[in-house]
């Protein structure tokens, strides 16, 4: 059980979000004190950001933590800069402030980047969500939006927000006694088609119920205000507003092996492809869903992977995640769980979350506990 040093074996984290907190408190709970960790991260605030969705309708807000505080919390010491460049032949890494950082493991985790894909549509952004879409929400209220789209693009993003929307907008509409017929247009098969058949089956039964409109297999174009042409057939299509999901560019890292899109190769492990020492999670990985959820499963397997590295008894699983988490709906909200694997085997679950009940948007088995116990601001 030991490395066969008395110093411990330092783990560099280059991010403080969802996957590089996630971590943070694994390693901690694997390795101990056998590990030495670092969190490089330019902010001073970890965001919660799931929740923000739902700012415009005053159910949910966006919550802020101390990242200072919960790097503590899992015994790792927090750098205030961000990450420029990799050399991995001499495993130091260059921070944006020009410092030089060795590790005997680096873990990659800087997010991506959103790029609003599209002119003439109000673009959903979930740290200025109230700030772009409250005038929306009083406008479907007044009954000026008698059609509103929502749109994800392609390359897709994580889709759950536009359900959100969609959900939220009718319960709102409903309330007001006003007619606002809502579309969603997305590149999947079928809603939320990354929880499996069945899932994705009972979520379009809730979107039928609430009479919502989804175009499945749709790449949209739009060429000017209020006007939408719906790839394959090139149909056209008119709202009174648009609201569009981002695209995703990954981060570009100098120094490491990237896609066509910027996005950090990766194997069923989390370690970066034909580089040496060096692990990557979250959604600058090239693993298709961009979800927290999934961010947390694939740094918790590559936290095992970096404690076996430092001598720890910890046999890493092959990443396969399991999809779980909380859909805003405007009334009662729901609770979601799936496998993008599964197709008709019945492993799915959709039910009405409990009155009172605090359910985690985000499943991260090591951070969740902490953000319960930690306050949070805004």
């Amino acid at each position: 059980m030991s490395t066969g040093s008395a110093q411990p074996f330092e783990v560099l984290i280059a991010g403080g979000g969802v996957a590089g907190l996630e971590a943070a408190f694994a390693l901690r709970e694997l390795a101990g004190d056998r590990v030495k960790v670092t969190v490089l991260a330019p902010a001073d605030d970890f965001v919660y950001r799931p929740l923000a969705v739902g700012e415009p309708f005053t159910s949910a807000w966006a919550r802020h933590y101390s990242l200072a505080e919960l790097t503590t919390q899992a015994g790792a010491e927090h750098i205030r800069d961000g990450l420029a460049e990799v050399d991995p032949e001499r495993r130091v890494v260059t921070t944006t402030a020009g410092a030089e950082l060795h590790y005997q493991a680096l873990l990659v985790c800087p997010g991506a980047t959103m790029i609003v894909p599209y002119e003439h549509v109000t673009s959903f952004d979930d740290a200025r969500t109230d700030e772009l879409l409250h005038g929306l929400v009083q406008d479907v209220e007044g009954g000026y939006v008698k059609h509103l789209a929502i749109v994800v693009p392609a390359p897709m993003p994580w889709p759950f927000p536009a359900y959100e929307l969609a959900l939220m907008t009718s319960e709102r509409a409903w309330d007001m006694g006003v007619q606002t017929s809502i579309t969603v247009l997305t590149p999947e098969t079928s809603p939320l088609e990354a929880f499996g058949a069945e899932a994705s089956r009972a979520v379009a039964e809730l979107l039928a119920e609430r009479h919502i409109e989804v175009v499945c297999a749709a790449y949209c174009e739009i060429p000017k205000a209020q006007t939408i042409v719906v790839h394959p057939g090139g149909r056209t299509m008119s709202a009174d507003r648009i609201i569009a999901l981002p695209a995703l560019q990954g981060p570009e890292l100098a120094g490491l092996p990237q896609d066509g899109n910027g996005f950090i190769p990766i194997d069923e492990y989390g370690r970066v492809r034909e580089v040496d020492a060096v692990w990557a999670a979250g959604d600058a990985t090239d693993y298709p869903i961009k979800y927290g959820g999934v961010a947390a499963q694939l740094a918790d397997t590559a936290a095992c992977s970096i404690a076996a590295a430092a001598g720890v008894d910890c046999r890493p699983e092959p990443f396969e995640p399991e999809l779980e988490g909380v859909l805003l709906t405007g009334g009662r909200p729901r609770y979601i769980r799936g496998r993008p694997t599964d197709s008709d085997s019945g492993e799915y679950e959709f039910s009405v979350v409990e009155r009172g009940a605090r359910p985690q948007k985000i499943a991260a088995r090591y951070l969740a506990p902490h953000l319960d116990d930690t306050p949070a601001s805004g």
